[in-house]
């Protein structure tokens, strides 16, 4: 009998979902382009099983993965588990069998050594399969079409890495999937590693490096000629784990770096260049990054303090929220030079943002539209759950040439989930196409795919798919052509 926890993880608009189905010609309101041809997918944390520990983290849910198919004016919806060694033993067993977030040590016996990634946090497609990422497990393969589980691939035995990333990015010069791993060789190693794999899924190169400490590392940079990894000191270690504490903590005394590997050829660990920041920080996730000869600009949200409350200081201080909230910022090096400092830090917004997109013909180089979830503390919140539920209110679109940005703000009931980027075709110009998001409306209990113009985001939803129940808060997701999924 299934009785779930009643914290904030798992209550209100945080209940888990665990539905898995198909919904055909979804309810549209207002219009969708009818030159729209592909899938939008997206993937969230739900829980098969109800948690072995009640005040587990809502990251450690299973994957569920939500796929919306356009074609010729119409939405179908079709939502599948990521069937991952953990979700078979446990769906056999009929109850969880691992234990807290990211620590082994509270496992049932029966699972001991097994693979323990859920597939929840990303998920793209590539090599006409669609990968799904858990950045402490291997990558797992699905069908796009379908969305049935092949299971794990360490590419034919190539990959020497037990992990792969959550936010591997395409090179669009040569359709290489640039990807990492850290804990690369196992839980609480400062092992980690940068892959590249060809267009046909086949692993061209792993370079192996080590960290400069034990840390989360969960997205980097890929430019024309350079890997830039954010290192911040969202940190663990064994004694967490023995103690059952929160994975993650964050520590203030530590320092920050941006690292620096060459794409060129024959580059080792050698030839990493680390780069220690100004002060210490939190670094959020990626928008870009792009090289101008030696220069090397990462753009990402940064904050002050600790965006995240569910992994709190490692002194114990409270969480401040204002403190946490990150903004848009340039950090540039030059690997020209002999120093280990940076030349440059300007931020490039005064919103309070996460969640950055950009039109993904444009990673790895210089770039002028990126979207981005805006926190509006200004905007009033009628939901369940305190404010926090809806700090992600408000969708942005930010001109890097101008400086200017168009905001729409979902409303006193909703929080808006993290957008993708559509072209209008192959070879539009940068930023002309859609942008997609899941907006969840948190007293209706019900989630709608909102489909913006790029550029006038302002100007609302030019089209909603109306589901007929709520998609749990999700990670992260990416959109792929009929051609890309194999339809």
């Amino acid at each position: 009998m299934a009785h779930f926890p009643t914290n904030p993880g798992f209550t209100g608009a945080m209940r888990p979902v665990r539905l898995q189905g198909d919904i055909v010609d979804v309810e549209i309101e207002g219009e969708v382009p009818d030159t729209l041809d592909g899938a939008f997918y997206r993937v969230h944390p739900d829980p098969q099983f109800t948690p072995k520990y009640p005040d587990d983290q809502f990251f450690n849910g299973d994957g569920m993965v939500s796929m919306f198919r356009f074609k010729g004016g119409k939405v179908d919806f079709k939502q599948r588990f990521a069937q991952t060694d953990k979700w078979k033993l446990e769906n056999a067993a009929g109850k969880a069998l691992f234990g807290a977030y990211r620590n082994h040590l509270t496992d049932d016996p029966a699972v001991a050594g097994q693979i323990r990634g859920t597939a929840n946090t990303n998920v793209m497609v590539h090599a006409g399969k669609l990968y799904a990422m858990k950045e402490d497990s291997p990558l797992l393969l699905m069908d796009p079409l379908s969305l049935d589980t092949f299971g794990y691939t360490d590419f034919g035995g190539k990959q020497a890495s037990q992990t792969f990333c959550a936010h591997p990015k395409i090179d669009p010069a040569t359709g290489n999937m640039c990807a990492f791993s850290y804990m690369s060789k196992g839980p609480l190693t400062l092992d980690m590693s940068y892959m590249e794999i060809s267009p046909a899924g086949e692993l061209l190169s792993e370079i192996p490096f080590k960290n400069k400490y034990l840390c989360m590392m969960h997205d980097f940079g890929v430019t024309e000629d350079y890997v830039v990894f954010n290192v911040m000191p969202c940190i663990t270690g064994l004694d967490r784990l023995e103690k059952n504490m929160p994975y993650f903590g964050f520590d203030h005394a530590m320092p920050v770096w941006m690292a620096v590997l060459p794409r060129k050829e024959g580059a080792t660990a050698k030839d990493m260049r680390w780069f220690q920041a100004p002060h210490n920080c939190f670094t959020g996730h990626v928008m870009n990054a792009f090289n101008d000869g030696t220069k090397v600009c990462f753009d990402l949200p940064i904050a002050a303090k600790n965006s995240f409350p569910f992994f709190p200081d490692v002194t114990g201080a409270p969480f401040d929220p204002v403190g946490g909230m990150s903004y848009l910022t340039r950090w540039t090096v030059d690997m020209a030079s002999n120093r280990d400092s940076f030349e440059k830090v300007e931020k490039l917004s005064n919103q309070a943002d996460e969640f950055p997109r950009i039109d993904d013909r444009y990673a790895t180089r210089a770039y002028r539209h990126g979207w981005m979830l805006v926190f509006d503390v200004t905007k009033p919140y009628e939901g369940p759950g305190g404010a926090f539920m809806a700090i992600t209110n408000t969708l942005t679109h930010i001109d890097l040439a101008t400086g200017r940005e168009k905001s729409w703000w979902a409303g006193p009931q909703c929080g808006v989930q993290e957008p993708c980027f559509i072209p209008k075709s192959a070879n539009a110009p940068e930023g002309e196409g859609w942008v997609v998001a899941l907006v969840d409306n948190h007293v209706t209990n019900y989630s709608d795919l909102c489909i913006f113009d790029a550029q006038h985001v302002d100007e609302g939803p030019i089209g909603r798919a109306r589901l007929p129940i709520r998609i749990r808060q999700g990670l992260h997701g990416n959109f792929a052509s009929a051609a890309q999924m194999g339809a």
